[in-house]
C-alpha cells in the first residue's frame, strides 16, 4: 500500500498495513480517532494532562500490540478499549488525591441544553465546571460507562463491548450514575423530570478537534511514542 491509498484505505487494511511495516499506516488511523480517544480521556478522567497521558499510553500499547487484533470487533472499539482501560488504570492511581476539572468550554459545550448554551461565557464556564465536578464524583467504572453512553452516544451494546463487561452491567453502570449525577445537575437543567441519558447522545460525533500533539503526526515503526496524538498537553 502506498501513502496516496492510506486515506481510501480501510480501519482494518490500515492496522495490517502498520503490522506489515508501512510506516505511515498507524499515523493514518491516529488522524482519525484521536479527537474521540481525546474526548473519551478528558471526559472520563477531567484533567488534559492526565487524559494527554493515557491517550499516549493507549496508543503506545496499540502501536506495540496490533499484531494481537484478531478482527473480532471493529478496530475504532479496540482502540477505544484500550484508551478506556488506560484512562481507567489512571483514574484508579489517582483516586487517592483530588484533581480539579478542566474548563474544556467547546467540548463540553453539547453537554448543555441549548438555552443554557446562549448564557454569557463566563456563566457557562461556571456551568462547564460544575458539570465535570459532578462527573468525578462517580466511581471510574461508572464514569466511564456514563461517558461512552451519554457523552459519546456509544449503543449500550458497543459500550460493553469496548468495556469489556455484559451489556446488564453498563446498563446497571448507567443507571446508578445517573441517580448519582442527577441531584447534582438538576439545577443546572432546570427540569427534574427526565431521567434519561444526560446527554441524549448527542455528542456521538465531536465538535471540536484534538489539540496538536507535539510530536510528529505520522508514527513509524521505530518511533512509537510519536504517534500521542491525543491532546498534547495546554
Amino acid at each position: 500500500m502506498d501513502d496516496a491509498a492510506l486515506g481510501d484505505a480501510s480501519d482494518h487494511d490500515l492496522l495490517g498495513a502498520h503490522v506489515a511495516g508501512h510506516p505511515h499506516a498507524f499515523g493514518e488511523l491516529v488522524r482519525r480517532h484521536r479527537d474521540r480517544l481525546w474526548a473519551v480521556a478528558l471526559r472520563t478522567l477531567g484533567d488534559r494532562e492526565e487524559a494527554a497521558d493515557a491517550v499516549q499510553d493507549a496508543l503506545v500499547s496499540a502501536f506495540r500490540a496490533a499484531h494481537t487484533f484478531r478482527g473480532q470487533s471493529a478496530v475504532t472499539t479496540w482502540l477505544h478499549r484500550i484508551t478506556v482501560n488506560a484512562c481507567l488504570d489512571r483514574a484508579r492511581k489517582a483516586a487517592s488525591r483530588k484533581t480539579s476539572p478542566v474548563d474544556d468550554t467547546e467540548r463540553l459545550e453539547q453537554l448543555l441544553e441549548p438555552q443554557e448554551s446562549a448564557e454569557a461565557p463566563a456563566e457557562r464556564q461556571d456551568l462547564h465546571r460544575q458539570l465535570l465536578a459532578a462527573l468525578a464524583t462517580l466511581p471510574p467504572d461508572q464514569r466511564a460507562a456514563l461517558v461512552l453512553v451519554d457523552m459519546q452516544g456509544y449503543p449500550v451494546a458497543e459500550a460493553a463491548d469496548v468495556l469489556g463487561v455484559p451489556t446488564g452491567t453498563v446498563k446497571s453502570r448507567c443507571a446508578r450514575g445517573r441517580a448519582k449525577l442527577l441531584p447534582l445537575l438538576a439545577h443546572l437543567r432546570g427540569d427534574t423530570r427526565d431521567s434519561g441519558r444526560l446527554d441524549r447522545g448527542r455528542n456521538r460525533t465531536p465538535g471540536a478537534s484534538v489539540p496538536p500533539a507535539s510530536g510528529p503526526k505520522d508514527a513509524g515503526p521505530s518511533d512509537p511514542a510519536a504517534v500521542k496524538g491525543g491532546g498534547g498537553r495546554a
